[in-house]
């Protein structure tokens, strides 16, 4: 009788944790993409794991990953693969990390070299437990970059640094990275729950050091849709980049990595992100990037290519004025 009344009640136990269960919301056609297969994929991943390199693309759970690394093109992720902060939105995992690896500066530079990579992108975890918040590592992987690969262009992506975020601009300008990547991630009034470990004036004046330090520099910097911002702060975080004098801005479409994450509030349709860039390339930027899939290193190196150019050709048009 007992294992009777346990069938018998299973049904309602499915069901009711069923309802418990946050609901995912259904990804619409133009966000969908195809499981990766390719045999460059699979030599791509394997190249990680030989040189013990992370990547974003794998801890981030990118939707890209599957045509950047059949093109041979992965964001290395430095400072180990776990994060001192737990944001909303991101995958990677969050706790006490280990040891920083002192070879990682040599295998990122073996890595490009093998890859034949005309551009890198190099981002990292929040290392709030580091005195310079892991600044010093970026410094020793761009100098890395610089003699093994000198004809590779180098795109950094940093956190804030917080607490200590002029010494370390300071000392990864003096290294020369081409591009100076800082995300901003969301509007202002969703900082407490999407990003409740940062600030997002700290963020801008972050950028605004780099462009201090050294003009010459290309600074960039992205937000996620679909979080519940409104068109106006959208157009409110445009106008504090172009204060903050950045050259590039990214929007893409937020995805749920898991159900415990911050959940998606809207699909931003592929018009509206036109929309959206239309306005940003009104507002002065030398590049944008708008569209659902669009991350932060999703073709950083001809979107870097064209950037470079339309700074040659304002400098131009100034000279000939």
């Amino acid at each position: 009788m007992a294992r009777m009344n346990d069938l018998a009640a299973a049904p309602n136990d499915i069901a009711a944790s069923a309802e418990e269960r946050p609901i995912r919301a259904r990804k619409p056609d133009w966000i969908r993409v195809k499981a990766p297969v390719s045999k460059g994929y699979h030599e791509t991943r394997k190249l990680m794991r030989d040189l013990n390199l992370n990547t974003v693309c794998e801890e981030a759970a990118c939707p890209n990953i599957g045509e950047c690394w059949t093109k041979k093109h992965a964001t290395v992720m430095i400072l180990g693969d776990v994060c001192t902060r737990a944001c909303a939105f991101c995958n990677v995992k969050t706790g006490m990390p280990r040891i920083v690896d002192p070879l990682e500066p040599e295998h990122t530079a073996a890595a490009a070299a093998k890859l034949g990579l005309e551009h890198i992108v190099i981002t990292s975890v929040d290392r709030d437990d580091l005195p310079d918040g892991g600044a010093g590592q970026f410094v020793k992987v761009i100098q890395a970059l610089r003699r093994e690969t000198p004809g590779t262009t180098i795109e950094i992506l940093t956190p804030d640094f917080r607490g200590k975020m002029r010494p370390a601009v300071e000392a990864i300008c003096e290294a020369g990275p081409d591009v100076y990547n800082h995300n901003l991630e969301t509007v202002p009034r969703l900082y407490p729950t999407i990003r409740p470990g940062a600030r997002y004036y700290a963020s801008l004046r972050l950028l605004e050091e780099v462009k201090h330090h050294d003009p010459m520099i290309f600074t960039k910097s992205g937000i996620m849709l679909g979080l519940g911002e409104q068109r106006l702060e959208v157009h409110q975080v445009m106008d504090d980049m172009r204060t903050a004098d950045i050259d590039f801005m990214t929007m893409g479409q937020y995805l749920q990595p898991t159900p415990k994450h911050a959940k998606v509030e809207d699909f931003v349709t592929p018009k509206a992100f036109d929309a959206f860039g239309a306005i940003a390339r009104a507002k002065g930027f030398l590049q944008v990037a708008s569209t659902p899939l669009t991350r932060s290193s999703y073709h950083a190196g001809d979107d870097f290519a064209q950037m470079r150019a339309a700074r040659e050709a304002k400098l131009a048009k100034t000279k000939i004025g």
